[in-house]
């Protein structure tokens, strides 16, 4: 069976940096027989901004958000893929927001028993991957380590590429030519996992 990846674009832009990242790591991984679907989260219609604490999520016996808009069928692919790929353009030392939204609704993916200490979520074992870039170079570290931490805490497989100096919208191959052979063997490298 191919791997099935599924890449959350969180840009804006439709052609901008993110945009070449993720096209890059496709091909890797189409090259290689994997099943990639892409989901632009910025285009997503969303009922609520985020998760709103309702915890409805922790009352049933399904891993989704009981929140009925465009998130919730993307989370449910997050359960039923190997490899989730993260990608979005750093904004003030952070994800995208339209990233943001899908990232907080995670939550309902796990289901916690504080009585008993336990978590269980279809996550566990997957891969999560990030992509990411910068104009300059600050800032990247600070958005990896929620990515980082929580494929830790998930019991998950963690991989990043950082791109530093990637200039404005677009500018990526011209500032960073290396990179793109890099994202490309990182999609290929996921379908071997």
């Amino acid at each position: 069976m191919p791997q099935k990846i599924l890449i959350l674009n969180g840009s804006p832009k439709k052609d901008g940096n993110t945009a070449a990242m993720v096209n890059w790591f496709s091909q890797g991984a189409h090259s290689k027989g994997a099943d990639v679907e892409i989901v632009r989260t910025a285009f997503l219609k969303y009922k609520t901004l985020g998760c709103t604490s309702c915890r409805k999520c922790q009352t049933i016996d399904k891993y989704e958000c009981c929140i009925e808009d465009g998130a919730k069928p993307v989370l449910a692919k997050m359960a039923d893929v190997d490899v989730i790929v993260i990608a979005t353009p750093l904004y003030f030392f952070s994800a995208s927001a339209q990233l943001k939204i899908i990232f907080d609704r995670m939550f309902s993916l796990y289901k916690w028993d504080n009585d008993a200490g336990t978590m269980q979520t279809p996550l566990k074992g997957k891969t999560l991957v990030l992509l990411a870039s910068a104009f300059e170079n600050i800032g990247l570290d600070a958005l990896e380590k929620p990515f980082a931490l929580t494929a830790e805490y998930t019991g998950m497989k963690f991989e990043s590429i950082l791109v530093a100096n990637a200039g404005v919208s677009g500018d990526i191959s011209k500032k960073c030519p290396d990179v793109r052979e890099k994202i490309v063997s990182l999609g290929m490298k996921m379908t071997q996992e």
